[in-house]
């Protein structure tokens, strides 16, 4: 799987080239793979993001800006999205991927995956209590 990142080499806009930087940035930290696709230089890019991003993800105008981030097709979201993910430590699932052995959130997943487990085996030696005592 690979993380598409929709960027604009060629942007006006200081706030759009920071956001871009950010995302980058901290896939590149991750060692996450992805590749950037242009959409300044490349109209097959700018028309594929265009139509990828949902209807109720576009900004009033219609147009989303960059950086807009996909996992293969299936959209993950814009730099507001990425940045909450960020904040919560969820990124990689916010990426559709699943996070690194050895890492927080490979640590977190493996709790909460022993808590769900401790739970089922409570419930499941309740239910052989009960039907001992029927």
């Amino acid at each position: 799987m690979v993380i598409k990142v929709f960027l604009a080499s060629s942007s006006g806009s200081t706030a759009i080239k920071k956001k871009q930087q950010d995302v980058v940035a901290f896939l590149e930290a991750l060692k996450v793979d992805y590749a950037q696709l242009d959409i300044a230089c490349n109209e097959e890019n700018r028309m594929w993001m265009r139509q990828n991003v949902p209807e109720e993800k576009k900004p009033a105008n219609g147009i989303p800006l960059p950086p807009q981030i996909f996992n293969e097709e299936s959209y993950c979201g814009d730099y507001d999205t990425f940045f909450d993910a960020k904040e919560d430590n969820s990124v990689y699932a916010f990426l559709g991927l699943p996070p690194p052995p050895g890492s927080k959130a490979h640590a977190e997943e493996e709790e909460e995956q022993e808590e769900a487990d401790d739970d089922r085996e409570e419930e499941e030696a309740e239910v052989q209590e009960e039907e001992e005592a029927e």
